[in-house]
């Protein structure tokens, strides 16, 4: 076994012990053997699996209780951010000058904010933190990933409290649900965010039709409302038919993987344009936020079940350092101080909820 002491969890699922670990760039048809894979996916484009042992399905309890370790976070003012807010609106000047000049229509400017959390080198208890964020912030793609490192992976340490869907696969249906508008309540919805989902809405429409059978794609809602801890979404859901040639295919997760990923929701439109300038705006790569977290169920006789999600509201550690990305979708109605006021709603209650608690 290559890691014994690996841990996963998603909704009703845990998972521990890890068998083997891939990265899909370099195994692409790993996907296609038995088992239950854990995934993770940066937004740069790496995507890596891990095979789990020891699984149970349908637990009360959807975060590991095998520690009962206290989560122990940085402090609330030890928390830097790779764009600060002139920077951040300059960012959104530079998009607005892009879409009048008909390079791209919308694009997702994030920023990562970071603080010091030494640990020894498997890094802090990933479950500790998921405990505090399901009773603090509970999302309905909440999960978590915490394997190695060990002589054969780099290992990886993620803890979600994503609202937002990216894929999931059952029985040869594939859906999708983008999020793109969000305030602190209904009202504070604009046209701009209803116009904006719609955009990607199409997007994603779009990259599904790379992978569906024609005709078969279609938007089942449309600038739905869904409130969460401290804000509301727009949440629009795209689904269809997995081309039968694709579903059969050893390598078919990469094929959709490479019709959409990086997730449309958190790049922009064109996604081609829109990835260009966030090369150019962000001074810091995303990692795993704005990639996907989830899993990929393999069963003997080869049906598959999926559940991916966007990974935002997204903490990961590494190298002594935790780390949660923010952002928000720059159209031509942005407005740059509102566009930073949402990264801080965003970020607002979740970075609390890690920080260190000083009673």
């Amino acid at each position: 076994m290559l890691e014994p002491s690996a841990t996963a969890w998603f909704g009703g699922v845990q998972a521990n012990g890890v068998l083997e670990a891939v990265d899909l760039a370099q195994r692409p048809d790993a996907l296609s053997r038995p088992g239950w894979w854990a995934v993770v996916g940066e937004f740069e484009g790496r995507v890596r699996a891990w095979r789990f042992a020891d699984v149970q399905v349908g637990r009360t309890t959807t975060v590991p209780q095998r520690s009962h370790r206290r989560w122990d976070g940085p402090g609330a003012d030890a928390w830097t951010s790779s764009l600060d807010e002139e920077t951040y609106r300059a960012g959104v000047d530079t998009i607005r000058t892009r879409i009048r000049a008909g390079d791209v229509y919308q694009v997702n400017l994030c920023r990562v904010l970071a603080a010091p959390l030494p640990a020894e080198p498997r890094g802090p208890d990933a479950a500790a933190l998921g405990r505090r964020l399901v009773a603090g912030n509970p999302a309905p793609y909440q999960g978590g990933v915490q394997v190695g490192p060990t002589s054969d992976d780099p290992g990886v340490w993620v803890v979600s409290a994503s609202p937002e869907l990216f894929l999931a696969v059952d029985q040869g249906r594939i859906s999708t649900g983008p999020i793109k508008g969000t305030a602190a309540h209904s009202a504070g919805l604009s046209p701009k965010d209803r116009a904006e989902n719609v955009m990607i809405t199409d997007l994603v429409r779009n990259d599904l039709q790379r992978v569906c059978v024609p005709g078969s794609v279609e938007v089942t809602t449309l600038l739905g409302e869904e409130q969460h801890p401290g804000l509301v979404h727009l949440v629009s859901t795209v689904t269809g038919r997995l081309d039968p040639e694709v579903a059969r295919a050893a390598d078919a997760y990469r094929q959709v993987l490479d019709a959409t990923y990086p997730p449309g929701s958190v790049s922009g439109a064109p996604k081609s344009s829109a990835l260009r300038l966030i090369r150019e705006l962000e001074p810091v790569p995303r990692g795993p936020y704005c990639g996907t977290v989830g899993w990929v169920h393999v069963a003997d006789d080869g049906s598959v079940r999926a559940r991916l999600a966007v990974s935002i509201r997204t903490f990961w550690w590494s190298d002594g350092i935790l780390r949660f990305g923010t952002g928000a979708g720059i159209t031509w109605g942005s407005d740059p101080a509102a566009e930073w006021a949402e990264t801080e709603l965003k970020a607002a209650r979740l970075v609390g909820l890690a920080s260190r608690r000083t009673t």
